[in-house]
């Protein structure tokens, strides 16, 4: 019998509903698997196992009723630390959960801690390792959920994504990553950076697990992505303006997709985005770091020692450029949000890589976002499902995009996808 560290949500909350899981048990076999491994991974920035039990003692009746959860350091907490991985915040307690935390709570869901976070979801990355080689990077910014849910340390997390940082951990480590379309789960209570850009996610070893628990925190039914389709998916193969960041790993993994997927019946084409969509390259950055550091104000003024230099030059940097550019990038970012839905006329999805190759070596760089910060900025939203193994025995993913609003089917056409890519 699988242990319960193993199960995915979907499945465990089956059991425990069942009658033959007791929260208790999972979260003891959570605490075994984090005890073995925790000393290598470092995904918590703050964990305490006496309390995880008590909560799982009593743990409420809801959608995620004894489920486990990671939460990510920049999401508040009232019973924990909230840092937002800076020396700046140490030893922070909030008064109140952010409201995704809350929620998850409220619908019986299990924190087992505080997962590392990059500074700010930016910059300085922290001591997680990837669990498949702890020679490389997890990814990052969502350096400790990606990590913690590929080591068993609980079936489900919270993330979230400025510009890649929810999908390419996900792909790296080989789990499933889901960042909604923008809005969907309230960020009240989040260390917003970029107004305009953050949005917060989950990751899981499912799509019905992602679609679980994202459902549950936005108050919103996601469907049940195991339901088999009525019709295939017509899929336009994407390579993105960032194509010339793929690695042979990727290029040969979008090959090798298509080649599963049309199998599976799905309905392909190549398809390129119209060229004026590589213009986001520039106004992702102006918009997220200019937005980041008026945000940054109080960190700016009077806190300025406690930024890592790469951070505070990024910043300074941004608000140097002035608020005629901003503005201008900002302009552009809503032209190209309005033109997408015909830039995809034809296809439910699109599929595109979720990083440029496997996991970088070392932890001190979390990898290149070129393949996500695009469908960040088009707020539309993004599911990366694991997609074999590439060089060094570590984890590929691959990315499903649909157009915004479109949440459900993006998650059905992902579980079409994985199941494809798993034949």
């Amino acid at each position: 019998m699988t242990d319960p560290h193993a199960l995915t949500a979907t499945a465990a909350l089956r059991r425990m509903q069942a009658g033959t899981l007791h929260p208790v048990a999972l979260a003891e076999s959570c605490l075994e698997r984090i005890a073995a491994r925790e000393g290598t991974v470092n995904a918590f920035a703050h964990f305490d196992g006496r309390a995880v039990r008590a909560a799982a003692e009593a743990a409420r009746t809801g959608r995620l009723h004894g489920l486990p959860i990671g939460v990510k350091d920049v999401l508040d907490t009232a019973d924990m630390p909230s840092a937002y991985g800076s020396p700046i915040w140490q030893g922070h307690r909030p008064r109140a959960d952010a409201a995704c935390v809350g929620w998850a709570r409220a619908e019986g869901a299990v924190v087992m801690g505080k997962t590392v976070t990059t500074e700010f979801a930016t910059k300085r990355p922290g001591p997680t390792t990837n669990p498949h080689n702890p020679a490389h990077t997890p990814g990052g910014s969502s350096s400790g959920s990606a990590a913690g849910v590929a080591a068993g340390f609980f079936p489900l997390a919270f993330g979230t994504q400025t510009a890649g940082s929810i999908i390419r951990p996900a792909a790296f480590c080989g789990v499933v990553g889901y960042k909604p379309s923008f809005g969907t789960i309230p960020r009240m209570g989040m260390k917003v950076m970029a107004t305009s850009l953050d949005t917060i996610g989950v990751m899981a070893r499912s799509v019905a697990d992602c679609a679980l628990f994202a459902g549950a925190v936005s108050r919103r039914d996601l469907g049940d992505p195991d339901t088999k389709p009525g019709r295939p998916p017509r899929i336009g193969l994407c390579r993105s303006p960032s194509w010339p960041l793929a690695a042979p790993e990727t290029a040969a993994l979008m090959e090798h997709a298509a080649t599963r997927l049309a199998r599976a019946g799905a309905l392909l084409a190549d398809h390129d985005l119209p060229a004026d969509f590589a213009a986001m390259a520039q106004a992702h950055p102006l918009v997220m770091n200019g937005e980041s550091a008026l945000n940054m104000g109080w960190e700016l003024a009077f806190a300025r020692d406690g930024l890592s230099e790469d951070l505070r030059d990024r910043l300074e940097t941004a608000l140097a450029a002035g608020e005629a550019a901003r503005a201008e990038a900002l302009a552009t970012m809503t032209t190209l949000q309005a033109r997408f839905p015909l830039g995809m006329e034809g296809f439910d999805i699109l599929l595109t890589p979720a990083a440029p190759g496997i996991a970088p070596e070392g932890i001190g760089w979390t990898g290149d976002p070129g393949f996500n910060f695009l469908w960040t900025a088009l707020h539309v939203p993004c599911v990366t499902v694991p997609a074999g193994i590439g060089p060094a025995g570590l984890p590929l993913g691959i990315q499903i995009v649909a157009p915004r609003g479109a949440d459900r089917a993006a998650l059905a056409w992902a579980q079409f996808v994985a199941s494809a890519l798993e034949a």
